[in-house]
């Protein structure tokens, strides 16, 4: 394809912005359709994301728009959407769009309904764009502030994903390329779910060795999970799989951790989420991933144990000594 110079993003939250900020930094022409009229007017007069990503200044070539078919132009897209609406964005924009534009998914999570990964859930809704997927350890305040990060650009045509990745590296932004798809995908899904179980485990106040316990032992069923799903170990032990999983289950400002710690202090889900104006995306895919796991025949005591605390099948504390019970067995296999 040609020279990639005109960058959509495919929602104005936090993350959607920050990523707006690095490839405006990289010298392309950005615009973001959010679907907040308040955040598309607060970036085009103020040149801040008021809403979502409140005193860190935007460059001024980054625009925003309300009208999604305002991205048809674009060389390339980035969504950045909750994971569960992915898939009706795609086939709302794919008419507009030329066949073959690089859609880059920065969306974490399995789809509810299907049990797919995002890639699958973008073939089967807009089956002429081409995926790819950015992920790995990336705060939305830490990108957006230039500090130095590194992700996971993974897209099929390695070619392609060396494209997208010079479009988008910058000095404090720097993208490893990988042609797994399916990897770079499950690392960001797992982790989101684990962090909720390393952050209740904060909440109740067990203490760093619980935490470090919990990321390691979900770590042992991340890559149980890759493994039967055929991802690359490399890609699991990478930045997209290791690296987010650490980063997630070790700081409040994740989303995930912090949703646990409020429900290891005892508040229900229904406070927790009702407070927030983003979401929290380990609560909708813990159950898909916990029904992907049993058609696996495989145990995921962590994630099905955060199902059934955000399910309301079990309590906080009954979960805790369920996991603690459980038959002494190796550590390995």
């Amino acid at each position: 394809m040609g020279k990639i110079e005109k960058i959509g993003i495919i929602g104005g939250g936090a993350w959607g912005t920050a990523l707006a900020t690095v490839a405006a930094r990289c010298g392309r022409d950005v615009l973001i359709w959010a679907r907040e009229a308040e955040v598309v007017s607060a970036i085009n007069e103020t040149h801040e994301n008021t809403v979502f990503l409140k005193n860190i200044p935007l460059p001024e070539a980054v625009r925003a728009t309300n009208v999604l078919a305002d991205l048809s132009n674009r060389d390339a897209l980035l969504a950045v959407t909750p994971a569960q609406v992915l898939g009706d964005i795609a086939a709302q924009l794919a008419p507009d769009l030329n066949p073959g534009t690089p859609f880059i998914i920065c969306s974490k999570g399995i789809d509810q309904k299907s049990g797919m990964f995002m890639a699958d859930v973008l073939r089967q809704a807009a089956p002429g764009l081409t995926p790819a997927i950015l992920s790995g350890p990336s705060f939305a305040s830490d990108v957006a502030r230039s500090l130095p990060t590194a992700v996971t650009l993974a897209c099929e045509d390695e070619a392609l994903a060396l494209q997208l990745a010079e479009a988008l590296g910058h000095v404090t932004f720097r993208p490893y390329v990988s042609t797994d798809l399916l990897g770079a995908q499950i690392g960001g899904a797992v982790k989101n779910v684990i962090a909720i179980a390393c952050g209740i485990a904060e909440g109740k106040g067990f203490g760093a060795s619980a935490r470090a316990a919990l990321t390691t032992r979900g770590f042992a069923e991340l890559q149980r999970f890759g493994a039967a799903l055929g991802a690359r170990p490399e890609t699991i032990g990478g930045l997209s799989g290791l690296g987010d999983l650490i980063l997630t289950c070790n700081s409040a400002q994740s989303r995930n951790m912090s949703l646990g710690i409020e429900l290891g202090r005892g508040r229900t889900l229904e406070e927790i989420l009702g407070e927030r104006n983003s979401v929290t995306e380990g609560v909708y895919t813990a159950s898909a991933l916990v029904e992907r796991a049993s058609e696996l025949d495989l145990e995921m005591p962590i994630a099905s144990a955060v199902h059934a605390i955000t399910t309301g099948k079990e309590k906080v504390n009954d979960a805790i000594i369920g996991l603690m019970s459980r038959p002494i067995r190796s550590e390995i296999g």
